[in-house]
């Protein structure tokens, strides 16, 4: 079930009490939450959702529940669905020069709940945005055409049907050896994200809390159950702590002390940066931030180096943003 966060009040994703209009009898309505019921619920613009809608289904993620008591209905609806949200940074697009609770703008006891967080950047890659044209390309051009509806019809059905033969008749479990890794992992995340807090004075955008621990053990016992195994081993988890690695826990690193973070040859790297940027700009000067990149990567400079030299300098107030950074102004 997809609905919009714009549009979708506390009521409509959980449940509402309203009169039949034929008997005026008092009767509960489902909503989005309930009626993806052992489905997925896909929920977009989420940060558009106002603050108590948006808690209004807390209890729906943690509990795979509903409780209603209205109109003197009292009742527990199943929603054990999973929730899958897109959301956009407060400014529009993300911003390397916030920290990532200022890109992250959502509460912590909401994004606990999910297990898995992905920030998606648009980076500008010619390789990388050659392939995603040519892809969008090919779907308009072969809109109408005629195409093997048996055979795309039996693919769908046979992964419909082994997705639904996993979910139903296997349900592994963690083994021993399985259980001590991801107990010795999780204390070590903690204390990396605890050691983190407390060198930059700045709680990580996204908590790990023992939410996060179930989380990774649903992911290994999902991994197991792909492959139809009674026991989640050591190999799943593995695999489930790289998911998480590569997800939740960049986005809890990510924003501007991520950039802080640097060897000697990087700092080097940037100084050069640095100069050539100062040599490019006078003081007082403005310049089109993506113009200066590019000539900048054309000098043979790294734009990943670019950047981080610009965040340095903004920091320092040598440099600063204008017109939702798309200029760059010198100020000293």
């Amino acid at each position: 079930i997809y609905t919009s966060g714009r549009g979708s009040s506390a009521v409509g994703l959980t449940a509402y009490v309203a009169k039949d209009p034929e008997t005026g009898e008092t009767v509960l309505e489902s909503g989005a939450l309930v009626l993806s019921d052992r489905g997925i619920c896909c929920i977009d613009e989420f940060d558009k959702m106002r603050v108590e809608d948006r808690v209004a289904i807390h209890e729906a993620m943690e509990q795979q529940t509903i409780s209603i008591a209205k109109a003197g209905i009292t009742t527990v609806l199943n929603s054990r669905t999973s929730v899958l949200a897109a959301a956009n940074p407060p400014s529009g697009r993300y911003d390397d020069l916030k920290t990532a609770q200022d890109n992250i703008d959502l509460q912590t006891t909401i994004l606990s709940r999910f297990d898995l967080i992905f920030i998606v950047k648009d980076i500008r890659i010619y390789g990388q945005d050659k392939l995603i044209a040519s892809h969008v390309i090919k779907i308009h051009a072969s809109a109408g055409a005629p195409t093997k509806e048996t055979d795309s019809l039996e693919r769908e059905n046979w992964l419909k049907r082994y997705i639904e033969y996993c979910k139903t008749h296997c349900e592994p479990r963690l083994s021993d050896s399985a259980a001590s890794m991801l107990q010795s992992n999780y204390v070590r995340i903690r204390q990396q994200m605890r050691q983190q807090a407390n060198e930059s004075g700045v709680s990580t955008a996204v908590p790990i809390t023992v939410r996060q621990l179930e989380a990774i053990v649903r992911l290994s016992e999902s991994l197991a159950k792909m492959r139809l195994s009674p026991i989640a081993t050591e190999e799943h988890v593995a695999e489930a702590l790289r998911l998480f690695n590569v997800s939740t826990m960049d986005a809890a690193r990510s924003g501007i002390n991520e950039h802080m973070n640097l060897t000697p040859e990087m700092a080097n790297e940037i100084k050069q940066a640095e100069t050539q940027v100062k040599r490019r700009i006078g003081i007082g000067s403005a310049i089109s931030e993506r113009r200066l990149i590019d000539d900048l990567t054309r000098m043979g400079l790294n734009e990943s180096i670019v950047r981080r030299a610009l965040l340095i300098m903004n920091q320092r107030d040598e440099l600063e943003y204008k017109r939702e950074r798309r200029i760059i102004v010198r100020k000293a």
